[in-house]
């Protein structure tokens, strides 16, 4: 039987290509975001594919909302199997450049919209006993970057929260699943319209995937649930490589994320946000940057604690060596030319 799915941020990027995936297999759509245009072209789309779909325009900051959305979705598409929480706003910003709304809205959207999806979900699957909830996390839920420090403060909170509520649901004997899938960076529309203080515009530090990868195995991984799933190599990499070296971690993105993060293009002083409300017209799955953006990726299932001591050191060391390589070669090679 097909399964009743709830996608938060389900009008654009991610979003949108995970409620296209799971429309082609069938499956029962409660979309939520904030721009109801935008949710109801998603639901055509979804229709289109096969899929059903109600929708549901909410602030995931509201969680009066969210669970109140809930309860329309359990009427009107039956009782709901997987919930993801994908809604997501950044700020590219210095710190010293960001006020305090700016970091308690991001925080409020990333981190308490993850944590209000949640609880909703759990309101309802836990009289049946059953369900799962996927967190889409990121590579910097593990390692944060400058530039983005409110972001990753959120994602590594959602970590924490987590990793909290999964134990108390094991010790409750819940057979209620929680999964978290980390990203890699993702060629998704947050480029276009996320509020930046940066001189040139925002992008994503390479190497960069496109959505419908994600939405790919973001759907895999609902069908053989797991404590935690990595999407991507370079995922792979920056965890590992931050447990092994993260002071040499802290000196390559000092500089590496500052240029990584912006185009050569000047941010536009017209340049709209969607911090506090919606953009319509830039609804899409894709970003500025399928030049660029991979169409394919391992998906790594598991947890850490699963990998014997003497293989996550190895694995560890060779990521850092992966990375100090592709940093330090070049410059040893420009030294060598200038001898």
């Amino acid at each position: 039987m097909s399964p009743t799915v709830v996608i938060t941020g389900a009008s654009a990027g991610i979003g949108r290509a995970t409620a296209h995936r799971f429309a082609r297999a069938g499956a029962r759509l409660g979309l939520i975001a904030r721009d109801r245009g935008a949710l109801d072209d998603v639901k055509d789309e979804v229709e289109a594919l096969g899929g059903t779909a109600a929708v549901a325009a909410v602030d995931v900051a509201d969680a009066a909302a969210v669970t109140a959305a809930m309860g329309e979705f359990a009427l009107a598409l039956g009782p709901i199997d997987i919930w993801i929480n994908n809604a997501m706003v950044t700020v590219f910003s210095p710190v010293e450049d960001m006020t305090p709304e700016e970091f308690k809205r991001v925080t409020e959207v990333t981190y308490l919209g993850c944590v209000h999806g949640t609880w909703a979900a759990l309101q309802h699957m836990r009289p049946h006993d059953r369900g799962l909830v996927i967190q889409v996390g990121s590579a910097l839920a593990y390692r944060g970057i400058p530039l983005q420090s409110a972001y990753c403060g959120a994602k590594f909170a959602i970590r924490g929260f987590t990793d909290a509520l999964r134990s108390e649901l094991i010790h409750q004997k819940s057979r209620i699943k929680l999964m978290m899938i980390q990203l890699p960076a993702v060629n998704t529309p947050q480029f276009d319209w996320a509020r930046t203080h940066m001189p040139r515009a925002p992008r994503p530090v390479p190497p960069v995937l496109q959505p419908e990868v994600i939405a790919e195995a973001i759907y895999k991984a609902s069908l053989k649930p797991k404590r935690e799933y990595w999407i991507a190599r370079s995922t792979l990499e920056v965890i590992f490589a931050n447990m092994a070296l993260p002071g040499f971690f802290d000196r390559l993105l000092s500089y590496k994320a500052y240029t990584g993060q912006m185009t050569r293009w000047p941010a536009r002083s017209w340049r709209r946000d969607n911090l506090e409300a919606p953009i319509h017209a830039l609804h899409r799955t894709h970003g500025s940057f399928d030049r660029e953006a991979g169409r394919e990726a391992l998906l790594i299932g598991g947890e850490v604690a699963r990998v014997g001591s003497g293989l996550a050191t190895m694995a560890m060391a060779y990521c850092a060596f992966v990375l100090a390589r592709r940093v330090l070669l070049p410059r040893s090679r420009r030294a060598r030319r200038l001898k």
